[in-house]
Order: C-alpha cells, then structure tokens, then sequence
C-alpha cells in the first residue's frame, strides 16, 4: 500500500482533478472566515493591493472552479470520492454565502493573522508551480505528497498566518542599530533614482546582507543547528523552501531589512522586492528540470540551488547566494557544472525528527551533529 501512495499522479485518471477540486474548495471555506472576521484574519498592508470587489470575483471563480475540477474529477475515474469531498466542501462555502458574500468596512485591530496572505500566496504557488512540477519534474519518480509535505505544508501556514509577528521582529534590528542616524540626505537620494536602477541597486544590496547571514548560518555550528533544519529535506519541491526554523527567518529576514531601512527605499520598490522574492524562493527550491538557459549564470535557478542542499560533503559550502551567483563567484563559493544536478539532497551527517514541533525544539536541546561529528565551533556546510 505505502508503494502505491508515493506514485506520482497522473494526468487523466481524475484524480489530479479531484484534489484540485478538494483543494479549491478548501480555499473558498477559509476564504469566508476572512470576510466575516477582516480585522482579525486579513493583512492590512495587503488589503491596500486588493479590493473587496477584486476578491468577491475571485471567491466566486474558486468555488465554481471547484465544481468543474469535481465534475472533471468524477468523468475521468468514474469515482464519486474526490468528487464528493470537493463538491461537498464547495457546497458549505456557498451556504456560508460565498456567492453573495460583501466586503465590509475593516476596522483597525492592534493584532491580526496573515490568512488573507497565505490563502492567496497558497493559491499563486500551486497554480504556477504544481503544473510546472507535474510537466517538466527533476526527479520524476517524487510524488506531491512524499511522507513530509506535511510538516512541509505547516512550516508555509505558520510562516503566513504570523506575518505580523515576523514582520515586527525581523524589522527591530535595523530600526535600532539604525534609527538613530540621520539619514535624511541618503533616502532624499536613493528616492530620487530612477525606479529601475532603484530596483536593481536593492537587489544587489539586500543580496550581499543575505550571503553573509546564510554563510555566517553555515559556517557556525551553533547556528548550523537551526539552519540545517531548513536543509534536512530529501524531498525538494516548491512547499520545501517553506522549511525553515524561526530563529532563521529572524536573523536572514533582519538583515535584508537592515539596507532597506537604512537606504530608505520606495514603498514601490520594497513591494515588488517582496512579491520577487517570495516567487523565486519557491522557484529555486522546486522540483523541475527547466534549466532556463544563459540566464542560470545570472540569476539563481533550482539547479544552482540544489547544488547548496547537496547531501555530498565533497560540495558543502557552495552556492550561498539568493538571487545572484556572481556574489558567490567574488567569494569563491560558486559551483555550478554545466547541466548536471546533484544526486541527493538533505543532510548526509545526521537524521532529524519529524514533525514542524520536534524541528522547531530539537536545535534548543540538542545539536544533530553531537552524536556523529566532532565539530567544535566552525562547520564546513
């Protein structure tokens, strides 16, 4: 039976339909609870890019997506389950009102839950990278649902649901190392750049702050701890990057915050930095072959990112750039060889427990290297 569970779906048997449809249907039902509850459940940077009417659209389509994908579902395997869960799904979210369903006045709340965000970032991952995954995979013997999507899956949830959180934390470092400076001039100057070169100058710069933090996580058994968490996966795919422990995110998300405050950037540039980088950390982390061409030496694609989480100790400490392999390159760092990818990914020296809870305690308690290691305070990852 576990053989059968870890084949990879296939297209036209229904049931790649049928949980699209569970999965739509999923999204409709939490989708209500934003409505009813925007204070509480709905990000109030975020609700300045939509509109209730934009979201009263996308709901309906949803859950009329929903009933088709069953529909398809139930033709294609002449089975009624994934049908009937989907449907059935569907089929509360309309009686909760989700046809007639209106925005309301959002009040504002001193806390609040990112459900908004991770409902609508869940819904762009999967419709831009399940296809690719399922069309173009790497490994094609991987299936979606390998015995860890699910920690995998909670690690994305909770990173979401506590946006707020993250967000006031990762932003204190530079609001207190920095805040005190005068630095009027500087973002009078960087304000007045053209939009693109803007653009490109917070790449590069949040980039740089970034390797550092990642290499400073490797190459510190202590903080090789937490970060390895992030690298325990065997399974890469686009819910993989997701895997990372909170002590992480803090400190890496702090230090791309550190350039940005201090520069001062445009709310503009900042936002299109942000959607960047949010798709392209998925991107590099998936499952696909897609090779991209010449522009694999420019930016960081899945193969050159693979190449970091390789389980092969010959090929530790490469690869530590986010988005571009040039940083890599003026510090040595860089691998890339030609179009061959690693055989395996995870990490080789010791086994990590299972589960987003036991992940999240093990590095406070215990190192995974103690046992097998006898490292003392520089790693070689």
């Amino acid at each position: 039976m576990a053989q059968v569970q870890n084949q990879r779906l296939e297209v036209g048997k229904g049931e790649i339909s049928g949980y699209i449809s569970i999965f739509l249907s999923i999204m409709a039902l939490a989708s209500m609870f934003c409505f009813y509850y925007p204070e509480k459940l709905t990000t109030p940077e975020f609700r300045e890019i939509y509109t209730a009417q934009h979201m009263q659209l996308l709901l309906k389509t949803v859950v009329i997506c929903a009933f088709f994908f069953a529909l398809l579902s139930f033709l294609l395997s002449k089975k009624v389950k994934w049908a009937l869960i989907g449907s059935s799904i569907a089929g509360v979210a309309i009686i909760m009102g989700a046809l007639k369903v209106q925005g309301s006045v959002v009040e504002k709340s001193d806390w609040y839950f990112g459900l908004d965000w991770m409902l609508l970032d869940l819904l762009l991952m999967t419709i831009i990278f399940i296809p690719i995954e399922l069309f173009f995979p790497k490994n094609k013997n991987q299936t979606k649902f390998h015995a860890e999507w699910r920690t995998d899956l909670v690690y994305f949830t909770i990173s979401h649901l506590f946006i707020q959180v993250f967000g006031i934390i990762t932003q204190k470092p530079a609001v207190l190392f920095f805040g005190w400076i005068g630095l009027d001039k500087v973002h009078l100057w960087i304000q007045q750049l053209p939009f693109l070169i803007a653009l490109v100058l917070t790449f590069v710069v949040t980039d740089m702050f970034q390797y550092w933090a990642h290499r400073i996580f490797h190459n510190h058994v202590y903080l090789w701890r937490f970060h390895s968490v992030h690298h325990s996966t065997q399974h890469m795919d686009w819910l993989a990057g997701s895997r990372t422990h909170f002590v992480d995110i803090f400190f890496t998300r702090a230090m791309a915050f550190v350039p940005l405050y201090v520069l001062g950037f445009p709310p503009a540039v900042f936002n299109i930095y942000i959607v960047f980088i949010a798709i392209h950390a998925v991107l590099i982390h998936s499952n696909t072959r897609i090779n991209f061409g010449f522009l694999k030496y420019i930016f960081a694609t899945p193969q050159y990112h693979h190449w970091h989480h390789c389980e092969d100790p010959k090929h530790y400490g490469k690869n530590f750039a986010t988005v571009f392999p040039f940083i890599d390159k003026m510090f040595g760092t860089y691998y890339l060889p030609g179009n061959v990818w690693p055989e395996g990914t995870g990490v080789h020296e010791s086994q990590f427990p299972k589960g987003f809870i036991k992940q999240t305690l093990y590095p406070f308690t215990k190192s995974p290297f103690d046992n097998n290691l006898d490292m003392e305070e520089r790693s070689t990852r």
